[in-house]
């Protein structure tokens, strides 16, 4: 079971597509823009809330390509002066991952390694999303359905996401085989 930080159960809303969302995201990147300068070589949209038309969590999503992860300080001191929490304790060793200030709305962070494995799928897995509504909807209806299933389990509802989810990012690949695909300029 999750708990939020103000100590209840966290429950996992699915919401329809928030025209604001793109907004949202373009306030907390100009500022991160702003602090990381060149170390940050692209800062994108990335997740649900980066598709339009796409039902999500009401959560943003941004994605720091870095030129390394290490050492952390020329990224993680300008995150943490902009009052982001570093969360070093993330199982996830091919990025770094940081939360939005106490207080501010749910916002997630994805420090990764620039042109890994891990930096571009959530770039194709995006943009295959929004040239494909059909592809978007069908996963909408999976999260909709995993989370009335688990609305009290993240690792749960994210564990079982992950079939449809490699099935996807194989339609993806197809995809940018036939296209290709490469990520456009960044987002901020």
């Amino acid at each position: 079971m999750s708990h939020d930080p103000a100590g209840g159960v966290r429950v996992i809303r699915i919401v329809d597509h928030d025209p604001a969302w793109p907004q949202r995201f373009r306030e907390v990147a100009g500022p991160l823009r702003a602090a990381l300068g060149d170390v940050a070589l692209r800062i994108d949209h990335i997740g649900s809330t980066s598709v339009p038309g796409l039902a999500a969590k009401p959560v943003i999503d941004l994605q720091i390509s870095v030129a390394r992860l290490a050492p952390d300080e020329p990224f993680r001191v300008p995150l943490q002066s902009l009052g982001h929490v570093f969360r070093d304790k993330n199982p996830e060793r091919t990025k770094r991952y940081f939360r939005e200030p106490p207080g501010q709305p749910r916002t997630h962070i994805h420090v990764r390694m620039a042109g890994s494995f891990s930096e571009q799928f959530p770039l194709l897995f995006r943009d295959y999303l929004r040239v494909h509504p059909q592809a978007a909807e069908e996963y909408a209806a999976v999260k909709r359905d995993l989370a009335a299933r688990h609305p009290h389990d993240g690792l749960a509802y994210t564990n079982s996401k992950a079939g449809f989810s490699w099935a996807l990012i194989r339609r993806a690949d197809d995809w940018a085989q036939e296209t290709g695909w490469s990520p456009g300029p960044s987002d901020a």
